[in-house]
């Protein structure tokens, strides 16, 4: 690989332990410096590894901005762990000549899954119910008890169309529903109708929030996506629709997202991500109408897998001279 001196092997930092057997093309190729401690790495900890480092393996929860990247002279090469890469500085990165890369593709599928068991969840009131009946309270029985909401003929409204909207979409046509989309600028899809697997009308945001019976994001976290939903756009909503975010969480204004949910302004949410993980807006804690997971999208072993082994991959390449596999846009 080259470096500055041929005798020397690259030096690359992991923020974290890598699933199964992830790391051992790194550790083959290169010497690792591994943090293995139970939180993220420590924001200091990580600005000093990286001062003698070639490349960087790192996750959403650690923060690279453009003081770490420039107190990192020799660093050529940082290897997100995750579709999404708003914790990396991008252009503090390339103004270094330093290649940023992301793992797209890999987790569609077990993130639009998990988008979907949280649609069920809350339309179906399942964790609300499975509280219900570990508290002793279900006495048998009862025709109106718990009532949900129902998918077949309801809209399902998209915002941001890219790959793991689509995946949800084509989900959405096994329940019998319509979709509609507000295509987000980075997302890649074009305002048309016809997609793999699915029909789509393309609405502005305003019709889609009034018309959609659930509205899932999926839309990047930029300074235009920033508190999309807000307490105007909550109310464009109906009364009996729900919301859903596994994209990121500042997406979602949680202060107002609780107040709609308390006020009955819109029936429920389904929120994996928020807005300073892992805090949490403390109202949304005391609502029976929200469920809430850790950031949990990606979260199957076959997916983790693929995604550190596609972060290795990127790494080697970068430090090896050729082309990265898939690097930011």
């Amino acid at each position: 690989m080259p470096t500055s001196d041929p005798q020397r092997r690259p030096r690359v930092v992991v923020t974290a332990k890598l699933p199964g057997g992830a790391i051992r093309p790194l550790r083959d190729a290169c010497d690792v410096d591994l943090y293995d401690g139970p939180e993220p790495m420590p924001t200091d900890l990580l600005a000093e590894r990286l001062a003698t480092a070639d490349g960087l393996v790192c996750f959403l929860t650690n923060r690279v901005d453009a003081s770490m990247i420039d107190a990192a002279p020799s660093l050529k090469v940082i290897a997100d762990v995750s579709v999404g890469y708003d914790n990396v500085d991008v252009p503090a990165a390339r103004r270094r000549n330093i290649v940023v890369t992301n793992t797209p593709g890999v987790l569609t599928d077990a993130t639009a899954d998990l988008t979907w068991a949280l649609i069920l969840s809350t339309m179906r009131r399942v964790v609300e119910a499975d509280r219900f009946v570990r508290a002793g309270k279900w006495k048998g029985f009862a025709f109106d008890l718990l009532l949900g909401g129902d998918l077949k003929g309801k809209q399902l409204g998209i915002i941001g169309l890219g790959r793991i909207g689509q995946a949800v979409a084509r989900r959405a046509v096994g329940f019998g529903m319509t979709i509609a989309y507000v295509p987000s600028p980075r997302a890649g899809a074009q305002p048309q109708e016809q997609f793999d697997g699915f029909t789509a009308t393309p609405l502005a945001l305003d019709p889609l929030l009034r018309s959609s019976d659930v509205v899932s994001l999926h839309a990047p976290s930029t300074a235009e996506t920033k508190h999309v939903i807000n307490q105007k756009t909550l109310m464009r909503m109906k009364r009996s629709a729900y919301l859903i975010n596994v994209a990121r969480g500042p997406v979602v204004d949680e202060q107002a997202l609780a107040w709609a949910l308390r006020e009955h302004i819109i029936a429920g949410a389904g929120l994996d991500v928020f807005e300073r993980e892992p805090e949490i807006e403390p109202d949304l804690l005391t609502l029976e109408n929200v469920v809430l997971l850790p950031h949990l999208g990606s979260a199957t072993v076959g997916t983790r897998t693929a995604m550190a082994q596609l972060a290795v991959e990127n790494c080697i390449a970068v430090l090896s001279g050729r082309p990265p596999v898939t690097p930011v846009p």
